[in-house]
């Protein structure tokens, strides 16, 4: 079995000594996407659900990287700085994931790196 380091300057660069995606045995595994322009490496500032866009789109661009869209998720893992803004996310998440939504996780973290709202990681399934 091999792996196939992933990367794509539409989307931030990783900020620590990991990848911003791996694929392996026909997956795409997504590092945590945070809410960083990919442009000027800064949080998004605003609200939670400007926060969750952002990192959305992030993961979006690492899919397009590898001709896959959300479609192709098979299963995300969503961290969030307050349970209290869970309806927030889902709003912002359901635009992206409109039909046959993957499997999800939804966890409350004390903290997220750059102390950011949301993260979001991935698998995905490979065409």
């Amino acid at each position: 079995m091999s792996k196939e380091i992933v990367s794509t300057p539409n989307s931030p660069a990783a900020i620590g000594p990991y990848s911003q995606a791996v694929k392996a045995s026909g997956f795409l595994y997504l590092s945590g996407q945070i809410p960083l322009d990919p442009k000027t490496m800064a949080v998004v500032p605003g609200c939670v659900a400007c926060q969750a866009e952002q990192a959305l789109k992030n993961m979006s661009a690492v899919l397009e990287s590898q001709g896959l869209t959300t479609d192709d998720v098979v299963k995300t893992t969503v961290f969030i700085k307050d349970m209290n803004d869970f309806a927030k996310v889902n709003e912002v998440y359901a635009k992206y994931f409109a039909k046959d939504a993957p499997a999800r996780s939804c966890v409350e973290v004390a903290r997220l790196p750059k102390d950011v709202l949301v993260e979001v990681e991935a698998i995905d399934l490979c065409k």
